[in-house]
């Protein structure tokens, strides 16, 4: 079976649903795992963003081959090893240490996965306006981590967290499937480019892809950090309101603050192609960094006032995703798009990585996680510091034309 155009697309869609299945269970159940492991916060940020220095190696080593080689078969590929991954967490976790070895190689794994899979999709499409496609593509993760927060907790309380590792983590072998049976080998781009495994001076060089490859770095900084902390934050706001009060687990909610961002970033995408990508973005930037220095202060509130925050955090967070993304590819070099995309890729995950870490810090410093302070001081580091990305924006995109078609 070869599927092209919209069938195509709601197949990676579907995929990328399946595969984030597993990768919302560990940050689903960290206020679980902190107790357990009796992790630190530091600790907790560190287990949870060593995904991202794994997902940075893997990009440098696995995504410059789809220049040279089908996306398809690296895809099946690093999709097998992020399955055993994830059901290694059931096997072998038992503390920080064997937890970050995990998560690494499960980072490494998925680093074959996301952005070979974005190029095995684009390059069966062809190079017209992919934007839209690129959105939905993106933004399908806000529905397999909503579905993996939320029955993470209830696969937890009902059989205990291992289980929940071990049921979540087929959904990726389901995508590996998925992919087999829909899709057919097809022959990579050739050119004399192909001779250069990764030239990085070239993409470098390239200002406008440089811009949309920074403002991605600062984008992860802010989207992983929440996902990583957010049901921990509404556990702790949880044990501040009267007994009895909260009737379901917090990781329902936090399947809400994921869910958001599907709907958030193909809407923020649709308004960047009226309006113009540059412009949009900053101003989401902008936005949520403001917003996000207001998150964490609202623990002792009303639960839903905190809830409702986090979920407007979450969807100003993620409305510049395919944006940003889109961006990317729209200014790559055809011959490059491989290379492009491993930069955007492995410099962007710098901040997947520092993100949950600092937050982690900031949160152990700054009062710890019983602390309302520690909570508001650790959300408002994290979003203070995307309000470089306007600036970047500002400087890298100087003589490119404003207008939808062209930024």
């Amino acid at each position: 079976m070869r599927l092209s155009g919209t069938p195509l697309v709601i197949v990676m869609s579907c995929v990328m649903v399946l595969d984030h299945l597993g990768l919302g269970v560990l940050p689903a159940l960290q206020p679980v795992l902190i107790d357990e492991w009796q992790m630190s916060a530091t600790e907790a940020g560190w287990v949870n963003g060593i995904f991202a220095v794994g997902y940075m190696l893997g990009v440098i080593m696995v995504v410059p081959f789809t220049d040279r080689m089908d996306a398809r078969t690296i895809f099946l590929a690093a999709n097998t090893l992020w399955f055993f991954s994830i059901i290694g967490f059931a096997l072998w976790a038992e503390g920080f240490t064997s937890a970050s070895v995990l998560r690494f190689i499960g980072g490494f794994a998925f680093a074959g996965t996301y952005m070979p899979g974005l190029k095995l999709m684009t390059d069966r499409l062809g190079r017209d306006d992919t934007s839209r496609a690129i959105a939905w593509y993106t933004a399908s993760f806000g529905i397999g981590a909503a579905l993996s927060f939320s029955l993470s907790g209830i696969i937890n309380n009902a059989l205990g967290w291992q289980w929940a590792f071990v049921i979540l983590g087929f959904g990726s072998l389901a995508a590996t499937a998925l992919i087999w049976i829909t899709t057919q080998h097809q022959a990579p781009l050739k050119s004399v480019e192909r001779r250069r495994f990764l030239n990085i001076s070239a993409v470098l060089g390239n200002r406008p892809a440089l811009a949309y490859i920074l403002a991605y770095t600062l984008h992860t900084w802010e989207l992983i950090t929440i996902g990583a902390w957010a049901v921990t934050f509404l556990a702790f706001a949880a044990s501040l309101q009267p007994a009895g009060s909260i009737g379901v687990d917090v990781t329902l909610f936090g399947a809400l603050v994921s869910l958001v961002a599907m709907p958030a970033s193909i809407f923020g995408n649709e308004i960047a192609r009226r309006f113009g990508r540059r412009q949009t973005v900053s101003i989401l930037m902008v936005m949520s960094a403001l917003f996000g220095c207001l998150v964490g202060f609202t623990a002792a509130m009303p639960f839903w006032v905190v809830v409702l925050a986090l979920l407007i955090y979450s969807a100003l967070t993620a409305a510049d995703s395919a944006s940003i993304t889109a961006g990317t590819v729209k200014h790559a070099v055809p011959e490059l798009y491989g290379a492009t995309m491993t930069l955007h890729s492995f410099i962007g995950f710098t901040g997947g990585f520092l993100g949950p870490l600092t937050f982690g810090y900031v949160l152990d410093t700054a009062g710890g996680k019983d602390s309302v302070e520690g909570w508001g001081m650790a959300f408002a580091v994290v979003a203070l510091t995307t309000l470089l990305g306007p600036l970047i924006l500002r400087t890298l995109l100087r003589g490119v034309p404003q207008h939808p078609s062209a930024d």
